[in-house]
Formats: structure tokens, sequence, C-alpha cells
């Protein structure tokens, strides 16, 4: 667990998924916990392959009062065991379209929608939807994709990108919650080459540097750098453009 603040702690188990302790709250984003393999797709779109482990079990996370999923149309943001988590989480936050297919605890929020959670010694966490675009433009061939801010009294601001590839949503982040404290940011710069023409899905390294500094974000927490085949950028990469920006201190630690 890498503890950023009093009031703040992040665990990243690899993939999109980390554990973040809040306020007294933990939130899940994007459950993926299923051993490596391949995930096939109708209609000859192209498959999945995760190449590597989560650093963690379910069983191993203790307590999660809600997940933070971005989507749950791709098996790199949701796959089967995380579907199976989703069933013993009091709560669920996603996209509306998503909320609908996954049913149970899901709740579905618009772009700056609200939701307070009560906090255990008393307060409120404020989760705000947060707009984002999973490609390179709002096309329903990537689906639906939400990202998320938690606030609260006395506690640092968190932004929580989601599956999201567009600088101009980070920009309406930055006008509305700037500067920000922390960033789980998505990148990895994944592409499939059928989709887009190869055009980036997600921020690359570069582009996450860029979004940093629009945040003018104190920390950022990278994720969705490892693990899938289709991840063209890692860590080494990360943290070169972020020398390369002056902002190699910002970044924190990215797997548990």
């Amino acid at each position: 667990m890498d503890q950023i603040s009093d009031q703040l702690s992040v665990q990243v188990f690899g993939g999109p998924t980390a554990l973040i302790d809040y306020g007294g709250l933990r939130f899940l984003t994007d459950p993926t916990f299923d051993e490596p393999g391949d995930y096939p797709r109708p209609n000859g779109r192209p498959g999945l392959t995760k190449t590597a482990p989560s650093s963690a079990n379910p069983a191993d996370l203790g307590r999660v009062d809600a997940v933070l999923l971005s989507h749950d149309e791709h098996p790199d943001n949701l796959d089967h065991s995380g579907r199976k988590l989703l069933e013993d989480v009091p709560l669920t936050l996603t996209t509306p379209s998503g909320a609908g297919r996954l049913g149970g605890t899901a709740k579905g929020l618009e772009n700056w929608e609200t939701v307070e959670l009560d906090r255990p010694g008393g307060g409120v966490v404020t989760v705000t939807a947060a707009p984002a675009i999973h490609g390179p433009a709002a096309d329903k061939v990537s689906g639906d994709v939400v990202g998320f801010v938690l606030t609260g009294d006395g506690l640092p601001t968190v932004y929580v990108s989601g599956d999201n590839a567009s600088l101009d949503v980070v920009r309406q982040v930055a006008d509305r919650f700037g500067p920000v404290d922390t960033a789980v940011l998505f990148a990895g710069a994944p592409r499939l080459k059928p989709v887009f023409d190869g055009a980036l899905l997600v921020l690359d390294s570069a582009l996450a540097a860029e979004a940093t500094r629009i945040l003018g974000a104190r920390t950022v927490v990278p994720v969705h750098i490892d693990s899938w085949n289709h991840f063209t950028e890692g860590r080494e990469e990360l943290e070169a453009a972020f020398a390369s920006a002056g902002l190699d201190d910002r970044l924190r630690p990215s797997r548990a």
C-alpha cells in the first residue's frame, strides 16, 4: 500500500485495478483478477490477451465500499472474476448503460453527476462522474466510459481517469477541480490495429505527463500500464516521458 497522505493510500494490483483508501472508505477501480489468458470476441472483432496475473486475489482485499468502474464492456477493465466480485460489493458506480447491463448494486452516473457516501467517522465523500473518451473521438465503437473525482471536507482531491484518451476531457476536469492532489491515470498507450486504424484508445506516456501538467497534479499513480498485450507502453516509457517533462518527482510506485 502506497501511503500518499494521512487520508489517502493507493495499492495497485496490475492492469487498471487499484484499491484506494480515502477518508475511511475503500474504493476499487476496474476489477481484473483473472489469470492470464485469451478473451476472444464475436463477429470478427479483435480479442484481448492478458499476459500477467494480478498481484492479489479478491479474497485478499478485505472490505470494499464501492467499485469505481470506468466501463463494463471490455475484459481488460472488468473480467470474469471482477464480475463475480461485484456481487458482494455494496455499490458499483459506472456509466448509465453499464449499470443497466450489470444490474444488482450498480448505479449509473451521468457526466458531472454526484453521489455522497457516508464516512465511518462522520462526514461524506463526494464522488463526481467525470467524462471520458475511449479512443480518438466520442464513438460508440468503444462504448461509454466514465472517470471519477473524489472530494470531501479536509480531504485531498483525487481524479481517477478511467479509459480516457482525450486531453480536452482532462482540461474539463482541471477547470472544475484543479489543481488536484492525486491523479490515478490510466495510460499504457493501448492500440488495436482494426480499431480506429490503431489510434490510441487510452493515454500514452507523453499524454499522461501532459495530463499531469494540466491537472496540476502533485502526485500521479499510474495504472493500466501492464498485464495486457495491447498495451504498447509500460513503466519504462512512462518514467522516461515524465522525466522529459520534468515531472518525474510526481510519479508513485505503480504496483504492489
